[in-house]
């Protein structure tokens, strides 16, 4: 019995950094750049979230994660009786001293908390939070931009300050841009996507955000024990480091993580698509005009496609889903014999703009 219990307790341990594996976002590099994996909105106790900092970097640790921001609002403090702290730096200052022993960046942010217009806002890559703790909004942005910081407005399809729940630029965010203070959008917040935000993004040349703006637990947030995931931003870097982060964003070099969906400007969310996708070698059935062949995903997204070429397919119908990290088998009607085809397909839980999904063509090469 007592070996038995040894067996366990050795065991134990071995499923538990099974189980965090498995919850590691994973998705390919492309051409030319990393594909990093970030959350820039969270909350601590340090303003209005449920646990210490600590915790939000064994939560991005189990995620895969390359980089966090802290993002505790400066104005708003409702821990302050239990937690006062007037060095709204505090969050960040724990974090960093907790991430020295991981391979897990810690991006300086606040959150700019204000009523719309312009709403809330975070400013990453700020040197000191303190300074942006001032009364008018507008020397709020104009400090952040002293400070170098990338800024995005938040959740600004939030039904507590915007009551349809539809994303509206004002004069005010149109000085924002104008005065280069505002960068970027959330078009994810959390469990909800902006299509209108979407659009803003597009008109405005804004970088679009993903962000979990997690304030709890994220695995019970996000529900990760049945299959969920955390919002996130897939960042295009020349390198990993803080500094190439940074310079991505403001290339708008993003793609927003959400629900299963990927949504971000075409001129990087078809190269990562095109990454995760590879075929294989087809072969036809003897003489048949029937190309087997099989299609790769390694992402961690389930990819819903389309047919939308000139050949059918023998076994699916039109749409069909390749799960993550697995392979599909297609049987392909290419109505004679031939040593190379292109199948196009449209991915329909990718989005470039309001209802609008990008097409992917592949050559695939036969073994005759």
């Amino acid at each position: 019995m007592k070996q038995v219990l040894s067996i366990i307790l050795l065991i134990l341990p071995l499923l538990s950094i099974s189980q965090d594996m498995d919850r590691r976002i994973e998705f390919p590099d492309i051409p030319g750049y990393k594909t990093l994996k970030c959350d820039f909105h969270i909350h601590t106790v340090f303003s209005d979230g449920s646990v210490w900092p600590n915790i939000r970097v064994e939560e991005a640790l189990r995620d895969g994660l390359d980089a966090i921001s802290l993002t505790e609002h400066l104005e708003y403090q409702p821990h302050g009786d239990d937690i006062p702290h007037p060095d709204r730096n505090r969050s960040y200052e724990i974090a960093i001293q907790e991430a020295k022993a991981y391979d897990l960046m810690i991006v300086h942010g606040a959150e700019i908390t204000r009523d719309l217009p312009p709403g809330h806002a975070n400013a990453i890559f700020i040197e000191d939070a303190n300074k942006l703790n001032i009364s008018d909004p507008l020397e709020a942005y104009r400090e952040a931009k002293r400070q170098g910081a990338f800024v995005f407005w938040n959740h600004p399809n939030w039904i507590a300050q915007q009551k349809n729940g539809m994303a509206t630029l004002t004069d005010m965010h149109r000085q924002l841009i104008e005065e280069d203070l505002l960068h970027g959008i959330e078009v994810v917040n959390d469990i909800t996507y902006s299509e209108e935000a979407l659009s803003i993004a597009l008109e405005q040349d804004l970088t679009i955000m993903g962000t979990s703006d997690i304030h709890g637990l994220v695995d019970w947030q996000f529900e990760l024990a049945n299959g969920g995931h955390r919002p996130i931003s897939l960042v295009f870097a020349e390198e990993r480091s803080i500094a190439s982060i940074k310079e991505a964003l403001e290339a708008r070099r993003v793609v927003a993580w959400f629900n299963q969906q990927l949504i971000g400007h075409e001129e990087v969310l078809k190269p990562l698509l095109l990454a995760s996708l590879r075929f294989g070698e087809a072969t036809y059935e003897g003489p048949s005009s029937v190309a087997n062949v099989t299609l790769t995903n390694n992402s961690d997204a389930d990819l819903q496609l389309r047919n939308t070429g000139a050949f059918g397919l023998h076994k699916h119908t039109d749409i069909f889903i390749v799960a993550a990290h697995s392979t599909k088998q297609l049987q392909i009607k290419t109505e004679d014999q031939r040593e190379s085809f292109t199948m196009e397909f449209e991915v329909l839980n990718a989005t470039t703009g309001p209802k609008e999904h990008p097409t992917l063509a592949f050559e695939v090469v036969v073994d005759l």
